[in-house]
């Protein structure tokens, strides 16, 4: 499988990112960033932050460290796991930022922390990417 090795720009235009609202901001040797402003149609029922939009900032700012999808690497999530600290309100700016720990031939392991505009921890996390 090829993919064109995708940049800030086609990046930023992927369906689903646009749909969320979710900002790529950086792209780096080892690490990535995105960002997310909470508002009311990423609200659950208590009026705040609903745990997929958190769960997906995760998990897609997992791809976008400069050895995977920067480079062309195609891949997918094998495992997700995230723990949630506190909630996110609406007008809240999420701020995800992911690291990459391991990359071997076949698997990828990286950790993610989502804070929020104050630096106070709301979720974080780790992902698996299988290299395919």
């Amino acid at each position: 499988m090829h993919i064109e090795p995708l940049t800030l720009e086609s990046g930023n235009a992927i369906a689903l990112l646009r749909t969320l609202n979710i900002h790529l901001k950086e792209i780096g040797e080892a690490h990535a960033v995105m960002e997310v402003t909470v508002s009311e149609a990423h609200g659950n029922y208590m009026g705040g932050a609903h745990g997929g939009l958190i769960a997906t900032l995760a998990d897609t700012v997992s791809f976008f460290p400069r050895p995977l999808l920067p480079s062309g690497r195609p891949c997918t999530t094998t495992n997700l796991n995230i723990t949630y600290i506190r909630p996110a309100a609406v007008g809240e700016t999420l701020t995800a930022r992911a690291e990459l720990i391991h990359m071997g031939r076949r698997m990828a392991s990286l950790t993610t922390r989502i804070v929020n505009q104050d630096a106070k921890l709301v979720a974080h996390g780790t992902a698996t990417l299988m290299l395919l």
